[in-house]
């Protein structure tokens, strides 16, 4: 090997092994467990697109049994993880947040009956809700449809459900719609409600930091979404090898789950972020996702103000 191409792989590992410590350090606590949820996070993190802009970002992520209110008021992080009217919720609570990054434009959320049945002629009927986060679209439909379901809480995977101790459940379309097909649960159109095809599609999670946090380090989240949004487009387009990536955070964190199963999930994730107008993977949050989600929350008891896009872009 010539005598300047070695100089010049010497040069660029002494400028690896020095960038990390001028970075600057930012930590960020998922909605979840590892899992293929959050690929383009950790594709960011490994493919050094963090790193080129300077960033030191460090990946938390939260256990099973604690709310996102908890961690909010907890947690040491810069960053968290929500969903849209979560957000909205916690601000007219007085915990204020602005959003810096939106990998979500549908709703995942889907409602899985037992039996074959609909889940709309379920009234009066026991359905399985998430226990660690609020579950509002399917609030929403009992509101609007008068249901009058009757709620018990669960914190994860199926078994509840399969054992028959409810008549429905809620399901995350990229997680227990895959852990139901994998049992062997029969699903079709007349026992799955899925909200994104109704009046009920609103956006889910972004990516928010505190406003004081914001208000000091606005190009600090500009460069964190930028090199977030180029890990998630080369999940895109490298979707076998950002399962490797991901099922290394999950042997890392032991999360219980197989290769099958999170790429049934990143695939879904992946077709989630596409805008169902433009078909293309945005990364925004839209006013009209924001304005549907406050009329809803409004109509049905959950919030009694409303929050403006502007006020969770920090403007």
């Amino acid at each position: 090997m010539k005598r300047d191409s070695i100089r010049k792989i010497l040069m660029g590992l002494l400028l690896l092994v020095s960038l990390p410590s001028s970075a600057e350090r930012f930590v960020f606590t998922t909605a979840w467990t590892a899992q293929a949820q959050f690929a383009g996070y950790y594709a960011a993190k490994e493919k050094g697109f963090y790193q080129a802009e300077g960033l030191d970002v460090v990946i938390q992520h939260p256990s099973l049994n604690t709310s996102v209110l908890y961690r909010l008021q907890h947690d040491h992080s810069d960053a968290f993880m929500l969903t849209l009217m979560s957000a909205i919720d916690f601000i007219t609570q007085g915990v204020p947040m602005v959003n810096i990054f939106q990998d979500s434009m549908n709703s995942s959320n889907m409602l899985i009956a037992r039996w074959g049945a609909d889940p709309l002629k379920l009234k009066g009927k026991k359905v399985a809700v998430y226990s660690t986060d609020l579950n509002y679209s399917v609030f929403f439909l009992n509101h609007y449809k008068k249901l009058n379901y009757e709620w018990v809480r669960f914190t994860s995977q199926i078994n509840l459900f399969l054992s028959g101790a409810v008549d429905a459940m809620m399901a995350l379309g990229y997680n227990e719609y895959y852990q139901l097909l994998q049992a062997g649960f029969r699903l079709g159109k007349e026992n799955v409600y899925r909200f994104s095809e109704h009046d009920f599609n609103i956006q889910e999670h972004g990516v928010y930091v505190r406003p004081d946090y914001y208000r000091d380090h606005k190009e600090t989240c500009r460069r964190f979404a930028r090199a977030t949004r180029k890990g998630w487009e080369w999940a895109a387009t490298h979707p076998e090898l950002a399962l490797d990536i991901v099922m290394k955070y999950v042997r890392k964190y032991n999360s219980p789950t197989n290769r099958t199963m999170q790429r049934f999930m990143l695939m879904e994730v992946l077709r989630l972020q596409l805008d169902r107008e433009s078909g293309k993977r945005e990364f925004r949050l839209r006013p009209d996702m924001v304005e549907k989600a406050n009329r809803m929350m409004r109509e049905c008891g959950f919030i009694k103000r409303t929050v403006t896009y502007q006020e969770l872009m920090g403007q």
